[in-house]
């Protein structure tokens, strides 16, 4: 009896031992919960868009998309902050989402817009086969990737080359050559990536609006620490740097590449030099200062070029309208430079140069830029 006691309380002991160690234990901790499955941007049939941003800590979102103010996003009980657009027209728009006042890209969308100092997402709300930057089944041409070392700049960069359908390197075929320039912030990837300027061509040259032609584009900075430098940058002699730079590194280095590498036409008749915002500006610079060379100059919404203009075109008059066989200068009319732009048409007709003035509803974004480009590039080299 004494022993069966023994053992009895034994047991008691144990099991109290495991139940207080039991409970004991930490409480088990929930696995993490998975974001709700999302789709972003969804486009429906009226081509309304809802955007979506799984953000459950943040206390305001808001969707920043081009060439509209920035809208706020409502959240619901997961967590998830949309916001619907009212129908928009047929284009490619870039977005971001602004979250507690930082800028963040959409998870959720591998479209993107290149950009060194603000990156995006695109959105593609498609149209219809007429639209000049919609892939149709049409003979495509090819996109190009070039490295070299730079002497003039002392650094590594790139540029790409677009040829035209049944462009081949063996033969000896010539074509004409349109340089086009980017924009500040843009890399040299920006009139592919975002402006579809590949697309357009292909287009314009299979309904035979546009000639068969080569494109290079050139990144578009003389000095890197242009850009560097940011947004608001206020320093006129890298300004002026970057600018003299670019001319140079375009005119020793990217033709010479250019012409080595592909059947460039070498005459000047048959070359063409474009640009967007700084590119514009670049285009105008180099074109203008260097009618020997170019015969066709297109600046569409030129930004940064500073009056007063007789300072940077000391010799430009009348007698350029026996060179120039093309000088197209546009900007969308809520453009912020859109005043800029029409000083320098102002002035250019108190000295005679012949020019076309172009003027289309929109800001300063490449829904302006591509439209630009496809009727600029039906122009050239008639």
């Amino acid at each position: 009896m004494k022993l069966r006691a023994i053992l009895v309380v034994f047991l008691f002991l144990l099991s109290s031992f495991f139940v207080r160690a039991e409970q004991a234990k930490p409480a088990p901790v929930p696995p993490p919960q998975r974001p709700p499955a999302l789709v972003s941007p969804e486009v429906h049939s009226d081509n309304s868009v809802t955007f979506r941003f799984h953000a459950p800590n943040a206390i305001e979102v808001k969707l920043e998309r081009e060439g509209a103010e920035p809208v706020p996003m409502q959240k619901d009980e997961q967590g998830v902050w949309s916001v619907t657009t009212a129908p928009l027209n047929p284009d490619y728009y870039g977005y971001s989402f602004i979250a507690d006042g930082v800028r963040m890209m959409d998870p959720l969308n591998s479209l993107l817009v290149p950009n060194l100092l603000t990156p995006a997402n695109a959105l593609w709300v498609p149209g219809g086969a007429s639209l000049p930057w919609e892939v149709n089944d049409v003979p495509h041409g090819q996109i190009h990737h070039h490295f070299y070392r730079s002497m003039v700049a002392d650094d590594q960069r790139d540029f790409y080359v677009y040829t035209p359908p049944g462009y081949d390197p063996a033969s000896k075929k010539t074509y004409p050559v349109l340089y086009l320039l980017h924009g500040f912030s843009d890399d040299a990837s920006a009139w592919t990536a975002a402006g579809h300027m590949n697309v357009i061509l292909d287009n314009l040259i299979a309904l035979g609006k546009a000639k068969p032609m080569i494109v290079v584009m050139p990144l578009g900075y003389g000095t890197m620490e242009y850009v560097r430098a940011g947004w608001g940058n206020s320093d006129h002699d890298m300004r002026a740097k970057n600018l003299s730079k670019f001319r140079e590194v375009l005119l020793t280095e990217v033709i010479p590449l250019a012409q080595t590498e592909y059947h460039v036409a070498s005459d000047r008749n048959s070359r063409a030099i474009a640009g967007l915002s700084m590119g514009g500006t670049e285009s105008l610079l180099t074109g203008l200062n260097n009618l020997v060379k170019f015969a066709w100059i297109g600046a569409f919404s030129s930004g940064g070029l500073p009056e007063p203009f007789d300072k940077d075109f000391p010799d430009l008059d009348a007698k350029a309208n026996q060179q120039i066989r093309l000088l197209w200068i546009a900007c969308g009319t809520e453009d912020r430079l859109i005043t800029a732009n029409r000083n320098l048409r102002e002035w250019l007709k108190s000295k005679g140069v012949e020019h076309t003035d172009i003027e289309t509803p929109g800001q300063h974004t490449w829904m302006v830029w591509r439209r630009n480009l496809a009727e600029f590039a039906g122009l050239l080299f008639r």
